[in-house]
C-alpha cells in the first residue's frame, strides 16, 4: 500500500504529514507546497495559489483526506461529493482536479465537462446517460451550461437525468459525485427542476468562493 503521508513525483519526494501510531496527521502548509507544485506541471509554470483562497481550500483537504473534526466543523459529509460554486475562472476546475492528486491511494476520479456529455448524447443517444450514471467515481465540469441533448429530434435534459442516476447510485452504493457550476441554487433549480434540485442536496456539500472572486485567468 501507498504511504498517504508521501506523494512521489518525477522522482522526488514530497512529504504531506507524517505517522502518529497508526494515525495520519496531515500538514495543510505542506499539502499546499504540493498542490501549487502539482499546479505548475498540470497547468503551466504561470499557475499560483492565492492566499485569499487558502481558506476554501482548507476546506477541500480536510474533505478529500476524510478528516472527520474538521470535516464537522465545516458541517461536511466526507460520505456526499462536492459541489464546488463560484463566478467563472475562479478555479473551480483546476482545484478538483488538483484534489485528486493528494490521496493516491485512493480510488481517482475523472473530471468530465458537461458539454461533452451532451455533445455525446447527441451521436449515441441514451446509452450516453446509462454510461454516466453507472459506478465510476465522476466530476461533472461546468454543471448547468451545456446545451440541451438532442437526438433524432427529440430533446433531453440529459445533465439532469445522469444526475438522477447518480443519486440512486449514491443511495444504493455509496458512490459519491462531484461537480463545479458557475450557477446559483435558484438557476439550477430552473435548468433542472426542483425534483433533482432537491436530490443535488442529498447528493452534494456545497462549498462556494466568494461571488466577488475575480477571473484568474486575465
Amino acid at each position: 500500500m501507498e504511504n498517504p503521508c508521501e506523494i512521489i513525483e518525477g522522482g522526488v519526494v514530497y512529504k504531506i504529514g507524517r505517522f502518529k501510531g497508526k494515525e495520519v496527521l496531515y500538514d495543510f502548509p505542506l499539502m499546499l507546497e504540493y498542490l501549487q507544485i502539482k499546479g505548475k506541471l498540470l497547468f503551466g509554470k504561470e499557475f499560483r495559489l492565492f492566499k485569499k483562497d487558502e481558506p476554501l481550500l482548507f476546506k477541500l483537504c480536510n474533505y478529500i483526506i476524510a478528516d472527520k473534526e474538521k470535516c464537522k466543523k465545516f458541517d461536511i459529509d466526507p460520505a456526499k461529493g462536492i459541489l464546488l460554486t463560484g463566478p467563472v475562472g475562479c478555479g473551480k476546475t483546476s482545484f478538483l482536479k488538483l484534489l485528486r492528486y493528494l490521496v493516491p491511494h485512493q480510488k481517482e476520479y475523472q473530471v468530465i465537462p458537461c458539454r461533452n456529455i451532451a455533445f455525446a448524447f447527441h451521436h449515441l443517444g441514451y446509452k450516453t446517460i446509462e454510461d454516466y450514471g453507472n459506478s465510476s467515481y465522476l466530476c461533472f465540469d461546468d454543471l448547468g451550461v451545456e446545451p440541451v441533448g438532442r437526438f433524432y429530434g427529440k430533446d433531453c435534459n440529459v445533465m439532469g437525468e445522469i444526475l438522477l442516476s447518480r443519486y440512486e447510485l449514491f443511495l444504493n452504493h455509496k458512490v459519491r459525485t462531484h461537480a463545479t457550476t458557475n450557477l446559483n441554487a435558484g438557476e439550477l433549480e430552473e435548468r433542472y427542476g426542483s425534483r433533482v434540485r432537491s436530490r443535488m442536496r442529498e447528493l452534494f456539500n456545497l462549498i462556494s468562493f466568494d461571488e466577488k472572486t475575480t477571473d484568474k485567468r486575465k
